[in-house]
């Protein structure tokens, strides 16, 4: 027994020798540790380097005594300074903690900057940098006399509307956010939202995760350091979800006036004001954004230009800014009108003006060429010589019949591109009823084309031909360009004139054009799209289009060059439609 005691003691004087052993050690690197970090904070003192975690952590203890954090949330960054403070250099929590706190402590907290509050002045801007858009341009001056009534009675907090711009790829729609920012005296951000399908990049991660940061709402608002830029978010038809969230979703509450003032991002923890901040979202259709998240916005149209508005569009910005690019002084080159308004109409064929930008660079180079190689000051492109520089025509616009027939009417269509004119042709032959369609028609117009068909059944006494005339004959109806794809309301009544004529076996009038929906009952319902229908007609020559009458509200949208040279006709029923394009 006294054997096993001795053991016992003994092994318990080894452990114990050994506990000591290993807190001396203990002690004496933490001594160690302490003593070096000392060495090296005296050494970049010395060296004025200041690059230390201590010296990092003075400095954010002075700037959290500058920000205007609210106080109840000044306690809990103070604490986690203090936390870190304790931290051993080395240890991998605290750079995750001093990169939160440096997010944090930097965010500007109520900081503005001052905003410019003058009318006639963000007019000039806005006119200098963009041709047309007054929607856009009306909206911002709104803002600003409101914004002004405002503060000369005393009130400083005025939330800023949060507008979405909705167009046709290449119309201003990034662009003339960086000049509203200009306009009203707010710094700029953009953040493009195309193709992003992870909730994080709008709310931030939480700190639990390795690599979290914030979100870019968060980041933007960080890198400016004011509580009132303008934030574009750019493409937000574009978003996407899947497994990571629904980024959509996020922006609820960022795009919420009545929510966004204590936005939470899940990296900083704190609530955030962003009520200050204008939000400018851009789309290229409204009906790929979400219901309630369109809902938050105020929605702004933004049309297709038309020829006129291209052409003013490259003399006063796109020719001059290409002329400098590639080189070339303004009095080295002259474009005639004419050969802007081909290269408009035969070398591109979309809504916006890149594409017009493109081809005036190509243009500009070639003229370089020219100068240089012949030696010459100045050269003016005339419209014959084009192709020569150009190649040949990409797109052809269809002329339009130079002759009356019959069953062959001009239908107007709206396209991404603008507008255009299409032809629906009708023919008659003997069968048995049968209705065929062809030309890649959409579900739609066929069934404007089934609709057409039973109005002219009802309307035999009109047409003056025997009740069983379209029993015992078949109907073929075709519209050209069969392999672009057709689709849309509006052609409902060029097709029942095309159908009337064949089966009444009276001319239609090639000089005119139509554009409305039909009802079964014969009433011409409204449609959309007409500023840039009526451009197409007045570029085909048209003399005079038929419309629904209760689209007589968009007639003022048209412009003027156009309303001049093109009778505008309102009509309130397919009879009427008849007695107008049909030949006696």
């Amino acid at each position: 027994k006294v054997i096993f005691s001795l053991n016992e003691e003994l092994q318990l004087n080894q452990y114990s020798k050994e506990i000591d052993a290993k807190v001396k050690e203990a002690i004496d690197k933490n001594q160690r540790d302490y003593f070096l970090r000392e060495q090296m904070r005296t050494i970049e003192d010395e060296l004025g380097d200041g690059t230390s975690d201590v010296h990092e952590l003075d400095v954010l203890r002075e700037k959290l005594s500058k920000s205007l954090m609210p106080e109840e949330y000044r306690e809990k960054v103070d604490k986690e300074i203090e936390r870190v403070s304790r931290m051993p250099a080395n240890f991998p929590e605290a750079n995750v903690q001093l990169n939160w706190l440096e997010m944090v402590i930097n965010l500007p907290f109520g900081r503005v900057d001052e905003e410019a509050i003058d009318l006639e002045n963000a007019r000039t801007v806005l006119d200098r940098d963009h041709y047309g858009l007054k929607d856009v341009k009306q909206r911002i001056i709104e803002y600003l006399a409101v914004r002004k009534l405002k503060f000369e009675q005393g009130e400083t907090s005025v939330k800023g509307p949060i507008l979405c711009l909705v167009g046709p790829p290449g119309v201003g729609k990034t662009s003339i956010a960086r000049s509203i920012a200009e306009a009203v005296g707010r710094k700029y951000i953009r953040m493009s939202l195309g193709g992003i399908r992870d909730e994080s990049e709008i709310r931030g991660h939480r700190r639990t995760y390795v690599g979290a940061m914030a979100g870019r709402i968060m980041q933007g608002i960080s890198h400016v350091d004011t509580d009132n830029p303008l934030f574009l978010l750019d493409e937000i038809d574009k978003l996407g979800s899947n497994f990571r969230g629904d980024p959509s979703s996020a922006l609820l509450e960022v795009l919420d006036p009545e929510q966004n003032n204590s936005f939470r991002d899940h990296y900083v923890e704190i609530p955030y004001d962003l009520s200050k901040v204008l939000f400018i979202t851009t789309a290229n259709s409204a009906d790929l954004i979400p219901d309630p998240l369109l809902d938050r916005m105020e929605l702004i149209s933004i049309s297709g230009y038309t020829e006129i508005e291209k052409m003013e569009i490259a003399k006063r910005f796109l020719l001059p800014k290409q002329i400098k690019e590639n080189g070339l002084k303004k009095e080295q080159v002259t474009l005639p009108d004419e050969t802007i308004r081909k290269i408009i109409n035969y070398y591109t064929a979309e809504a916006g003006v890149r594409q017009l930008e493109r081809e005036l660079a190509t243009v500009c180079r070639r003229i370089a060429i020219k100068i240089i190689e012949d030696d010459i000051d100045h050269y003016s492109l005339e419209a014959e010589n084009l192709e020569k520089f150009l190649g040949k025509r990409k797109y052809f616009y269809d002329e339009i019949e130079k002759e009356d027939l019959v069953g062959v009417a001009n239908g107007l269509a709206w396209t991404s591109a603008g507008g255009d004119t299409l032809a629906i042709e009708a023919n008659i032959l003997p069968g048995s009823g049968k209705l065929e369609l062809t030309g890649h028609l959409g579900d739609i117009m066929k069934e404007s084309a089934v609709a057409a068909l039973s109005y002219c059944r009802s309307r035999v006494d009109l047409l003056k031909i025997d009740k069983d005339f379209i029993s015992n004959h078949d109907i073929h109806i075709h519209v050209p360009a069969g392999a672009v794809p057709k689709d849309g309301p509006s052609a409902g009544i060029t097709i029942v004139t095309a159908l009337a004529s064949a089966i009444s076996g009276k001319k239609i009038r090639h000089d005119l054009a139509m554009t409305g929906e039909i009802s079964l009952r014969g009433r011409v319902l409204p449609i959309g799209g007409l500023k840039e229908k009526a451009v197409a007609a007045h570029r085909k020559r048209i003399q005079e289009i038929l419309i629904p009458k209760d689209n007589t509200r968009d007639i003022d949208d048209i412009p003027e060059s156009v309303k001049k040279d093109l009778k505008i006709t309102p009509v309130e029923t397919v009879d009427e439609v008849l007695e107008i394009a049909l030949l006696k």
